[in-house]
């Protein structure tokens, strides 16, 4: 085995002067979605340069991950890296590391001990477990009855945790204000966490990221003095009253005190840190992070604090048990497979060394990506983190003994209203196993498979990686890493996969295994080969008990294993046509009996001290072995249709279900086995049980069944999905009104904010004579409206301007009802520069310049330090050409009470400033009859923004689950922009000329399943020749009979006159 240097050694031995910093890391806080820039305080020139440039390229194995660098000053200098070179270095900084205490460590001794921890894993209620869980965040879906929906759908994965942000911005949207009512009350989360049987990881803050507004920092906060994520004494102040307030709502729900919280996360990726001027600091806030643990202690939270550390650097380890992220694949969505890295190696040295006596603990593992502003749209996304990813790299990270995984995302949902940050979009789908609609990817069911496989195997939690074994095959070089369980000292887990995962070439070779038995070489019989697809990987296991079964090794993967009346099931998967080998330990001869299947694709040998059998693997064979085993060999594709649930019983009766869409729930009503879940066509289902299940139902119908040869049940289930009367957006009657009157001569903005401030904090100070800034006068989303009042001082020719609204964001202008132009938008450009002509100004002549400009979001802070979130979004400078005018004012408008919002039920984010949202045209109830009769398909004439309203009926049944979306077409760029508001909740935002979006999903209970609805459209035209939507459908996405159960419709207020209007 040719020796391999430990990556997490890779750049240990650099650190002069701890000089070292980055400027970025991590997804979403990428400029592009293809490259990224750090700065490094190296002196150009210097040995440590040369050095550092050498040993970060071969750490990232491309030395062409370096696209170019450059000097700064005579003490910086800039390198720019592709963005695969990045998510390979970023995980390889230099640590400083920091020993936590020794042993079994309960956070605050003699408060609680059900939540505890050793160097390989946490403990509940005294039992070792891994925590498997998904990332979910509720603000993402207000639908409150949806959240059981998601969460069984982790749980039946074989999860048993669920992680999630909390918003600060969303709850705290007016300064000393909180909202934890209607949909953005937390309670009914957790409630539901604890109805599917998960635990949860508490990630409040206050920073998120998550590619979100601000990343969870209010608005509010562009006005607040000084840096923020650190100690600075105003930001402190900001930020207590929200964490004592989220803090209780928390302790409430911890485990201790009966609710479903095991452990809190204080902050995110607290990592990189700049000082005020704005320059790299390569220290953390040390008195930030004992001021926010401070805070948690103080609003009783007990359970264990973790961290999530944005590569493995040794960044906030006064937490209980240190933690970090990992983007193996990166974002390249365009480039999908061809892209992947090498999968890291690292993990499990480099987490010891910063924190050898806790768990190795990922908070956030690759679920899916993020997708920009003209991105290449989350289903190319799946391409590149679907099914084959996971099998690589959720594989590699067990490798690692990961002990805590989280993916992120397992379910992403919505941006509804204007949540995200200006590198997304409405959708936040993420490309996760669990898709926006709700539907179930191909991905959802290859984790399955994975994480019930751990969940039986309680020596993983006690193994560790002792081996790594690289070697050329036929096909690819193939890298095998051998964990071994350190406290029962017998069991080990090959995890093998190619060593360039890239690579498109199958493998087939012999492995060296160690075994109880001695060294072998598998597969043993015949001529057999193990085989290894391109884009795959597997698990191996020798010294293996399923239950009193003692497996001596199994090329085959395993699924799950259960003892059922005395006999032992074994589950065992491959692909098709591979050959896949099981040996148990056995000193007695066994009786083979194929009872399903081919005898002719299974061949076995005995020993006098082993039984093993060999199977080319088919749909499926199931063998028994005598009357004690039971062995199913299956494909993958079969193996999805595996289900393993709890039975939710103090004697935990085993139950393996094969069939149907989804298992839901398992419960014993007597001797009936009483299964929940959905469909989505007829149904063959198996039933593994005891000889207790006497009677079957779904969804409470009875299932007739007869007995299997092998001595399961067996029935056919017809799948019930009725037609439903989807209405034709096209055909419907639609209301339309101008919604920019404030073009007109005669618009009065009297009651509009006076822009009159003569200073900022700011560091971006303008170059206006009062600041035009929208955040400083409290509007920090959706559409911004600016008028300014001149007098002409005669001859005034023409008007320029600099402003800013965030990536992907327009503009439109106009010389009081002349239109003069507009910035039309493009992917990156968050800022724009413009010159518009004017008709010569008489002088003494009064005009208005008006601006109509998207806000698309506040920017995200990653750095600890830095004020990044309040990168302005308005003017910072603006003249005329020929003649200057006098001002008389400026005036703006954003949403209707800016900080002070109107409507509690939908939150500060739901509305922006067009005129028909501030008077609440948008809201279910008003009378448009006076409204003028027109389709947004015959659309704006000109350059403008017309409002459209329409409303119809659904009536889907009860007992299934049928995702609807809204669908533009989208073949003819016609440069124009799209809100949609469903019953009053802003939905998605579309950009036809920009993309990628065109389908909006639209949730039950957003939709009211049973009765009317009411859409609402702006439609903005950018250009002359005015737009009109090519067309406009509701589609229904995906049928399945089953679902939630109930789903009570969100809070939709509907139209009352609002008097502070205008």
């Amino acid at each position: 085995m040719a020796h391999q240097l430990s990556r997490s050694k890779v750049l240990h031995d650099f650190v002069p002067g701890n000089e070292l910093a980055y400027y970025a890391t991590k997804k979403a806080h990428l400029a592009s979605p293809m490259s990224v820039t750090f700065k490094f305080a190296i002196k150009p020139g210097s040995p440590h340069l040369t050095s550092f440039y050498l040993k970060l390229a071969e750490a990232c194995d491309n030395p062409r991950g370096f696209a170019s660098y450059r000097e700064i000053d005579d003490r910086r200098m800039m390198v720019s890296f592709s963005k695969i070179a990045l998510f390979a270095a970023v995980a390889q900084a230099a640590v400083i590391p920091q020993e936590s205490p020794a042993g079994l460590k309960v956070r605050r001794s003699g408060d609680q001990d059900i939540v505890t921890w050793d160097k390989y894993s946490f403990f509940v209620n005294g039992e070792r477990v891994l925590i498997y869980s998904g990332e979910v965040h509720p603000f993402r879906n207000p639908v409150q009855d949806l959240h059981l929906d998601v969460l069984q759908k982790i749980k039946a994965l074989g999860f048993n945790a669920v992680s999630i942000y909390v918003h600060w911005g969303v709850v705290e949207y007016e300064r000393g204000k909180f909202n934890w009512d209607g949909v953005f009350n937390l309670q009914p989360f957790f409630d539901a966490a604890k109805a599917a049987g998960l635990w949860v990881i508490a990630r409040p803050g206050p920073y998120i990221n998550a590619e979100s507004a601000g990343g969870g920092l209010p608005g509010w906060g562009a006005r607040v003095e000084g840096q923020w994520r650190n100690s600075n004494a105003n930001y402190t102040a900001a930020w207590q009253p929200y964490i004592n307030s989220v803090g209780k709502i928390i302790a409430k729900n911890q485990i201790t005190n009966g609710g479903p919280i095991i452990i809190a996360q204080p902050e995110n990726e607290y990592s990189g840190f700049m000082n005020p001027d704005g320059t790299l600091n390569p220290q953390e806030d040390l008195e930030y992070e004992r001021l926010l643990l401070e805070a948690f202690d103080e609003a009783g939270i007990v359970v264990p604090t973790v961290s999530n550390d944005a590569w493995i650097g040794g960044h906030f380890t006064s937490v209980d048990v240190y933690g970090y992220d990992n983007y193996p694949a990166g974002f390249d969505c365009a480039n999908p497979i061809s892209s992947w890295p090498d999968p890291p190696d690292y993990f499990y040295a480099a987490h010891r060394d910063v924190a050898p006596n806790t768990p190795n603990s990922i908070l956030e593992y690759q679920g899916g990506a993020f997708d920009p502003w003209g991105g290449a749209g989350f289903e190319q996304c799946y391409k590149l983190i679907g099914p084959e990813m996971v099998r690589v790299y959720y594989k590699n990270a067990y490798a690692s003994a990961t002990h805590l995984l989280n993916i992120y995302m397992i379910f992403g949902g919505t941006n509804w209203g204007h949540l995200t940050n200006p590198g997304g979009y409405s959708s936040y789908d993420y490309a996760a196993a669990i898709a926006e609609d709700r539907t179930l990817r191909e991905k959802y069911y290859e984790i399955k498979l994975q994480a019930n496989f751990l969940m039986v195997s309680p020596a993983y939690l006690t193994s560790v990686p002792v081996n790594v074994q690289k070697f050329p095959t036929s096909g690819s070089n193939i890298t095998i890493t051998e964990l071994w369980d350190e406290v029962g000292e017998k069991q080990r887990f090959y995890i093998i996969r190619q060593s360039k995962p890239s690579e498109n070439t199958n493998s087939a070779f012999k492995v060296d295994i160690e075994t109880s038995a001695g060294q072998l070489t598998v597969p043993q019989l015949g001529n057999a080969a193990f085989s290894l697809p391109a884009h795959d990987s597997k698990i191996l296991v020798t010294d293996y008990p399923a239950g009193p079964v003692d497996i001596l090794y199994s090329t085959l993967e395993i699924l799950t294993w259960k003892v059922i009346d005395g006999k032992t099931v074994i589950l065992l998967y491959a692909n098709t046509g591979e050959s896949g080998e099981i040996s148990v330990l056995t000193n007695t001869a066994h009786k083979v009996d194929v009872r399903r299947g081919k005898s002719s694709t299974v061949t076995f040998k005995q020993t006098s001290s082993s039984f093993t059998l060999q199977f080319v693997v088919g749909h499926e064979t199931v063998v028994a072995l005598d009357d004690n085993i039971l062995l199913y060999v299956v494909d993958r594709v079969n193996a999805y249709n595996f289900w393993v649930p709890d039975v939710n019983l103090k004697d935990d009766l085993p139950v393996i279900i094969k069939g149907g869409y989804l298992l839901r729930t398992a419960k014993f009503s007597g001797n009936t086995l009483a299964l929940t879940g959905d469909t989505n066509g007829t149904t063959v289902f198996e039933v593994i049980a005891p000889k207790k299940a006497q009677a079957y139902t779904w969804n409470g119908k009875r299932i007739d069944t007869d007995l299997t040869r092998h001595g399961t049940q067996e029935g056919r289930y017809r799948t019930t999905t009725p037609r439903v009367d989807i209405p034709d957006l096209a055909r419907l009657r639609w209301k339309y009104i101008n919604t920019l009157p404030e073009v007109s001569n005669s618009y009065d903005d009297s009651n509009w904010v006076t822009a009159d401030h003569t200073s900022t904090t700011n560091k971006i100070k303008p170059l206006t004579p009062v600041v035009l800034y929208a955040s400083d006068y409290g509007f920090h989303s959706g559409n911004i409206l600016w008028r300014g009042h001149f007098t002409a001082a005669g001859g005034e020719s023409e008007f320029n301007l600099s402003i800013q609204g965030g990536n992907a964001f327009a503009y439109s202008v106009w010389d009081n009802d002349k239109y003069l132009g507009s910035f039309t938008g493009a992917p990156a450009p968050s800022a724009h520069n413009g010159t518009y002509t004017l008709s010569s100004w008489a002088k003494g002549s009064n005009h208005v310049i008006t601006i109509l400009q998207d806000h698309m979001g506040l920017e995200q802070n990653w750095f600890g330090g830095e004020e990044n979130f309040k990168s302005f979004r308005g003017l910072s400078g603006y003249s005329f050409g020929g003649a200057n005018p006098t001002l008389k004012h400026w005036k703006l408008t954003g949403n209707l009470g800016g900080e002070k919002f109107v409507d509690w039920a939908r939150g500060g984010y739901n509305e922006g400033g067009l005129f028909a949202v501030r008077k609440g045209y948008h809201l279910p109830g008003f009378d448009d009859s006076k409204w003028a009769s027109k389709s947004p398909l015959k659309g704006v004439s000109g350059p403008g923004v017309e409002f459209f309203r329409t409303t119809f009926n659904l009536n889907i049944p009860d007992g299934v689950d049928y995702p609807i979306s809204i669908d533009f077409g989208n073949k003819v760029k016609q440069s124009y922009r799209v809100e949609i508001y469903v019953n009053g909740w802003q939905f998605g935002k579309y950009i036809d000329d920009i993309g990628p979006q065109t389908s909006f999903p639209i949730p039950q209970g957003i939709l009211n399943y049973k009765g009317e609805n009411t859409l609402a459209l702006s439609l903005w035209s950018l250009k002359d020749g005015g737009a009109a939507l090519e067309s406009i459908d509701l589609v229904v996405r995906n049928k399945v009979e089953g679902g939630v159960g109930t789903v009570k419709n969100s809070p939709a207020p509907t139209y009352i006159v609002r008097p502070s209007s205008y």
